[in-house]
């Protein structure tokens, strides 16, 4: 009897008293092109669905590349936000065509580096940028695509161009001990995160005040990320 290929695999690890346990799940072979993870949404009922049970989850997807022919079909998924780290693509293996992802679980969260790392565009290579992005054949390459495919396509060629072509510089800041998108109101919202849950845990607050108020920091949190990005 042919072995059924695994979609999936969560691992539970038991966490400090009061910490609460780690959770890290793979999902292999994912195939909702339509879902955004930078801005948490959808455009396919079924894929809102799948949104919101990440949210109920309290989980986050930490992947940020395409892992196959430009698109996103392979997920990272853990509830602690900064105990997974490391995360890198690593060529194929074997027949696969799905990038290999590698990844570190932290026992601790990791506090944020002090070197900010911003693109050098005096030093770029224009010319190999557009040489590099010429040489793709975007007609085959696009062929049977539908818009958000073909964003992920263009992104992903567009950030290897950029990778080959545009070096990076650091800024380095020895007072600097949080994200440079985290500001005063959002490390309320943190907090407000840590003591709801510990109410939570205790008895003292509801399930769903509870939920609300973790969506509520992850909105913000998301929101500032991406305005850093931009």
């Amino acid at each position: 009897m042919d072995e059924e290929m695994t979609k999936s695999l969560w691992v539970r690890i038991k966490g400090r008293a009061g910490a609460g346990d780690i959770i890290v799940g793979v999902c292999y072979d994912f195939n909702h092109p339509d879902i955004c993870w930078r801005d948490n949404a959808a455009e396919h009922k079924q894929s809102r669905k799948f949104l919101e049970c990440v949210d109920d989850n309290f989980l986050l997807q930490v992947i940020e590349e395409p892992t196959r022919r430009g698109a996103m079909l392979d997920l990272l998924l853990t509830n602690k936000e900064g105990l997974v780290g490391d995360v890198k693509l690593k060529g194929s293996l074997g027949c696969s065509d799905h990038e290999m992802v590698e990844f570190r679980i932290l026992r601790t969260a990791r506090r944020a580096h002090s070197k900010l790392a911003t693109l050098d565009f005096r030093r770029a290579d224009f010319g190999l940028f557009r040489d590099l992005l010429g040489r793709i054949p975007w007609d085959k390459a696009l062929e049977g695509r539908g818009a958000q495919d073909s964003w992920l396509i263009f992104k992903g060629h567009l950030l290897q161009a950029q990778e080959r072509c545009i070096p990076a510089k650091r800024k380095s800041s020895k007072n600097t001990k949080s994200p440079p998108w985290m500001n005063k109101e959002l490390l309320g919202k943190v907090k407000q995160k840590k003591e709801a849950y510990r109410g939570w845990k205790q008895g003292q607050v509801a399930w769903e005040e509870y939920r609300e108020t973790v969506r509520a920091a992850r909105d913000q949190v998301r929101k500032a990320k991406a305005l850093n990005r931009n």
